[in-house]
């Protein structure tokens, strides 16, 4: 099966996305915000649809198992680390949060040494939601219809922030059990 089928081009999608990601986070300004916020929600929306074509055309690559929660955590740092530069997010929750990620990744790299599989459980799912919920409002950042989108995305980055480390220590849990 060839890597460029249809859900790693979306996964693809994501890492291209953060260049521009970047570059529009480097201008200040409601309108640089506003089309980064609509970037970014459309390069979030890749995530759910390659994973909705791989398992509908049983299009399932080894590829893409690695590339797509890369590509995921790729975006999510990118948005983080841009947003600190812009005071919308402190620092050290971007630590924690990007820790997490790289945490995680070693030990699913660690747990397929051991022939364990770790799967994305619904903590990992709900922590992905939530993140890119909270980044797309925070990276908006301004009032529309009525709505603080800086004020949203801080009540939801520390949700985030919650459910990223519960599901960060149900990973871990998770392989100490399948190891021992």
């Amino acid at each position: 099966m060839s890597f460029w089928n249809l859900p790693n081009t979306l996964t693809s999608i994501r890492v291209v996305a953060i260049p521009v990601l970047i570059v529009l986070l480097s201008f200040p300004g409601k309108a640089p915000s506003f089309c980064a916020a609509m970037f970014f929600l459309g390069a979030g929306m890749t995530d759910l649809l390659d994973g909705f074509f791989a398992r509908r055309q049983s299009l399932v690559t080894r590829g893409g198992k690695f590339m797509d929660p890369l590509a995921d955590k790729l975006l999510v740092s990118a948005a983080l680390i841009m947003l600190i530069a812009l005071d919308r997010v402190a620092a050290w929750m971007a630590f924690v949060i990007i820790g997490r990620e790289l945490a995680v990744t070693g030990l699913r790299g660690l747990a397929a040494a051991e022939g364990i599989i770790l799967a994305a459980d619904r903590w990992g799912k709900f922590k992905t939601v939530l993140q890119m919920s909270a980044l797309f409002a925070l990276i908006l950042h301004y009032p529309y219809a009525g709505v603080d989108f800086h004020q949203l995305g801080t009540i939801l980055i520390w949700l985030a922030l919650v459910v990223t480390l519960i599901s960060g220590v149900s990973y871990f849990l998770n392989f100490f059990r399948q190891a021992s």
